[in-house]
């Protein structure tokens, strides 16, 4: 399992970090574990996952 941070996440996404965290916070992305600051780690199939899914509705 590879662990990508909120930042890497956003880069991923092509997003701002505050819309990683909102998806996170509407369960739409679900964090995995945690940096040893208390930040979101998330698993990169996942994020791979809903960037299909919310492609094939029409955007992210």
């Amino acid at each position: 399992m590879s662990l990508m941070t909120v930042q890497e996440v956003a880069d991923f996404l092509n997003v701002q970090e505050i819309r990683v965290e909102r998806l996170q916070r509407e369960s739409l992305l679900v964090a995995k574990d945690k940096d040893q600051n208390g930040n979101p780690l998330f698993d990169r199939s996942d994020v791979e996952k809903y960037k299909t899914l919310a492609e094939r509705l029409g955007g992210i």
